[in-house]
């Protein structure tokens, strides 16, 4: 009974039948939620395990473990500033090392499995859409993983030229310290809007599919679009150097571009759905 009422927590199974227009109750939304976000917490706990050995030990087929990852930006900051600024990092607290070891591991948890916790996103809405939007979403969702990562890895290249900066503001004859906690928030902050913001479009065309947002209505708003883009990029990268800013508003507005493409040629595949016969049924009379 354990076992099969633990299968039922995971499954999130509705237990109340689902109606003609696919309608579900609202207590078995609510049990498919908590279904999927247990197990994207279980492919979390399972995967930061993982990581854990590999904090300071190098990585499969890789010189670098997860410590010299996050270290990297740094050190290429610095070396980039040279004798410049002098900088150095400590770690703070007695408990500092073992909360920074945990922190580590739980990001690249999170990373690694963007994958699969964007897709239980996406399953929880896909319900309400219609057989052949359930197909398209299906593309939509395998691309949403790769896209994330793609976000983080640009995140994590242009993150060495928004230290250098930041750091350059240090004045001359003093040094310059980093807690490494407040610097592994920083690169963890920065890696997440870059991850974050690239899902933005793909989400886009997702309410395009619901029906919640039409390409046309994109099109309009595109000017706004653009400058809130821009706007959203400053505010995003905390280094004041344009390159880092430029870095995220630019793929994101080619991705909105391709986002609008995509919204309206579905919103032209739906008109002509809508206008051909399919709509009546067979013992209805058409208007011709």
């Amino acid at each position: 009974m354990k076992i099969r009422g633990l299968f039922s927590l995971l499954s999130g199974a509705p237990r109340h039948p689902i109606g003609a227009d696919g309608r579900m109750a609202l207590t078995d939304h609510f049990r498919e939620l908590r279904a999927r976000l247990i197990r994207s917490a279980l492919v979390l706990v399972v995967l930061f395990g993982l990581a854990l050995p590999f904090y300071d030990s190098p990585l499969p087929f890789t010189d670098s473990s997860l410590l010299d990852l996050v270290l990297k930006p740094y050190n290429d900051a610095r070396e980039a500033l040279g004798a410049t600024v002098q900088t150095e990092a400590y770690v703070k607290g007695a408990t500092g090392p073992l909360l920074l070891q945990l922190k580590l591991c739980g990001v690249a948890a999170i990373v690694v499995a963007s994958p699969y916790w964007l897709s239980q996103i996406w399953g929880f809405i896909v319900p309400g859409l219609r057989p052949q939007e359930k197909k398209w979403s299906r593309v939509f969702v395998s691309i949403a993983g790769p896209l994330f990562v793609i976000g983080v890895a640009v995140g994590y290249y242009v993150l060495p030229r928004g230290l250098e900066v930041l750091i350059g503001f240090t004045p001359g004859g003093l040094a310059n310290l980093v807690e490494f906690g407040e610097y592994f928030s920083f690169l963890t902050r920065m890696l997440l809007v870059f991850g974050v913001a690239f899902e933005i479009p793909l989400f886009v065309i997702m309410l395009n599919l619901a029906g919640v947002v039409s390409g046309k209505a994109i099109g309009r708003y595109r000017p706004w679009i653009v400058i809130g883009t821009f706007v959203f990029a400053a505010v995003a990268t905390p280094s004041t150097d344009p390159f880092s800013m430029l870095a995220l508003a630019i793929p994101m507005l080619v991705l909105f571009i391709i986002a609008e493409v995509i919204a309206r040629f579905t919103d032209r595949m739906r008109g002509r759905r809508e206008r051909g016969t399919d709509q009546w049924g067979d013992d209805e009379l058409s208007p011709i």
